[in-house]
């Protein structure tokens, strides 16, 4: 969390903010999150379109969001906006961590059993939107929100709100460059292909600290996977269901497996990518800085000039 600066909006539709969720200086995120506040006294995580990104296409995006119900996705329970508001959309808070923010509390790259805990719960979360027809498009590690009950996806449709179909989306602003595949990037329609693209990117950044890194700086159970993912070629990238099971068997063999490329007929997912996801094995210095940020939130008061609404 962090104060709110002289810009930051102070009130969000009929919420008052309390403060920033994240302000990543590392990372481009295509929204703002700030922690607000209900005249009863609920704690929500509202969600706003960062500039330069198209309000109409975001608030498409945001309202597809309210109506999915994916487990592993963020709730979207209120979207709001229009008659000379900016749109916003707004669901219940919970203490967590983007990605970036979790290296840094801990002071460098996860552990490896974190790592493939994690990639699993991710991998099953797109596993089942997949099987829905449904395509994330806007994984990335800022995208990423670590919680003590597992993770939880922001940033849906990014990818999708940044320009249509047919238009270039590399260096728009907003979009995690290191996580956007080739063909999206391009101005293709995002596909489930491209979802396991930025997989590969937020392990690969969750093991070594960077979305891109030499195959040698992996551990040796992601360079594999993370290789295959990160694949030009959308066809000889595995499913995300295929790197579910890969991770899960990796977990309790010595040897990793191998991961295989999709398939020409994609198969219906196993039973385990729709379990419930277990919790993530948190390092100690992630649990802390998560239970600060809960006892934040719990002190925090409206500042003073909570007038302000939000206008963009």
């Amino acid at each position: 969390m962090e104060a709110l600066r002289h810009d930051d909006p102070r009130r969000v539709g009929a919420y008052t903010v309390l403060a920033r969720f994240d302000a990543d200086p590392e990372t481009s995120a295509p929204e703002r999150a700030f922690v607000v506040r209900s005249g009863d006294g609920d704690t929500l995580l509202a969600r706003l379109p960062r500039p330069g990104v198209d309000p109409a296409r975001w608030a498409v995006e945001a309202e597809g969001a309210r109506r999915l119900a994916v487990s592993g996705f963020l709730t979207v329970g209120e979207v709001g906006g229009g008659a000379g508001e900016p749109p916003w959309c707004a669901g219940p808070y919970v203490p967590a961590l983007t990605l970036p923010a979790a290296l840094r509390a801990h002071g460098g790259p996860l552990p490896d059993p974190v790592v493939r805990a994690l990639g699993a719960a991710l991998a099953r979360t797109l596993a089942t939107a997949h099987a829905q027809g449904v395509t994330h498009a806007g994984l990335s590690p800022s995208a990423v929100l670590l919680t003590t009950d597992g993770p939880r996806l922001r940033c849906y449709g990014a990818v999708r709100a940044a320009a249509p179909d047919g238009e270039r989306r590399d260096g728009l602003p907003g979009l995690d460059s290191g996580s956007l595949a080739p063909e999206p990037a391009a101005g293709g329609r995002p596909q489930p292909p491209g979802d396991v693209y930025a997989l590969g990117a937020v392990l690969a950044y969750a093991a070594t600290g960077h979305t891109v890194p030499e195959r040698d700086e992996l551990p040796a159970f992601l360079r594999e996977p993370v290789t295959a993912c990160l694949s030009r070629d959308p066809d000889r990238r595995p499913q995300a269901h295929q790197l579910l099971m890969y991770l899960e068997q990796a977990a309790y063999e010595a040897t990793p497996p191998v991961v295989t490329a999709a398939p020409t007929a994609s198969p219906s997912p196993p039973a385990s990518a729709a379990a419930a996801p277990a919790p993530l094995p948190l390092p100690a210095s992630v649990v802390v800085a998560l239970a600060r940020q809960s006892a934040e939130v719990l002190a925090a008061e409206p500042p003073l000039d909570a007038s302000r609404t939000y206008h963009g």
